[in-house]
């Protein structure tokens, strides 16, 4: 029997989407958002699509844990299971909350797979953009059902176009980014959406973004395409990531030639 793997969970992403979020989208009440943490925000759409995605893949493998960015705000101990072994599925049913709660766009459903603690599949669906990403590890990255590859290719450092977040560095490290920005073609500020960013590197749209928090949701599934996409996905030091490690700091880019411009550019420590 086939392996319908990536086709089902995507089917699942778009009957989050379709059921829950998009209907709830510029039609939240002021009941309807809160505030989980400070300047961390949290809305019925989050909770009752993220309700529906973890019930849908715990039926897809049965045994399976679920690790989402809603339910270890209630219970931080679930981490835990990124660094065990057997299917982990890591969850971010509204990435860009912000972004929804205000009710702009963008914001995308993502979800990735590890098994045994090595990331094995992934899937970023922006409903609004129209764009659905999956991967399976070994197998390529799909965009819309087309494979993408990224670019072999390095333009000149002038001619670059990318994402960095810096007003999320530390001061010095911050300083240094933005005296280096100078020397890149393009820096834009950022679209509050880590999905959507991922997405814009696959499609073509930039080569490189930089991020500064590097929590599981938001970079288990991004990370993931672009590496089978034949990007690279480091931390700043040139460690590869892993959604169970922490820390900070993570330069995305189409190939090693641009990863390492971006980061001697930005000054990236």
């Amino acid at each position: 029997m086939a392996d319908t793997l990536l086709d089902d969970v995507a089917e699942l992403l778009h009957e989050a989407a379709t059921d829950v979020v998009l209907p709830l989208f510029q039609k939240l009440d002021a009941a309807d958002v809160a505030e989980k943490a400070p300047g961390e925000l949290v809305t019925v759409a989050d909770q009752r699509a993220e309700e529906l995605i973890s019930a849908g893949l715990r039926r897809l493998r049965p045994g399976s844990v679920v690790v989402g960015e809603e339910a270890v705000a209630e219970d931080p101990a679930l981490l835990d299971h990124l660094r065990g072994g057997g299917d982990v599925w890591v969850v971010d049913p509204v990435d860009g909350t912000s972004n929804f709660a205000a009710g702009k766009r963008p914001f995308a459903l993502m979800v990735a797979l590890l098994t045994d603690r090595s990331p094995a599949a992934a899937w970023v669906f922006d409903p609004l953009g129209e764009t659905l990403a999956m991967t399976r590890a070994g197998e390529g990255t799909l965009v819309n059902g087309h494979p993408v590859y990224a670019a072999d290719a390095a333009p000149p450092i002038g001619a670059l176009r990318g994402t960095a977040m810096t007003r999320f560095l530390p001061p010095e490290a911050r300083r240094r980014a933005e005296a280096g920005a100078k020397r890149i073609g393009e820096l834009l500020p950022g679209q509050h959406c880590a999905g959507r960013e991922y997405l814009d590197l696959l499609v073509g749209e930039q080569q490189f973004v930089v991020f500064c928090r590097t929590l599981p949701w938001d970079h288990a599934p991004g990370t993931l395409l672009v590496r089978e996409a034949g990007g690279v996905a480091r931390r700043f030091d040139g460690s590869d990531y892993h959604p169970a490690d922490e820390g900070h700091g993570l330069l995305v880019a189409t190939n090693e030639r641009v990863w390492a411009e971006a980061r001697d550019a930005l000054n990236l420590t």
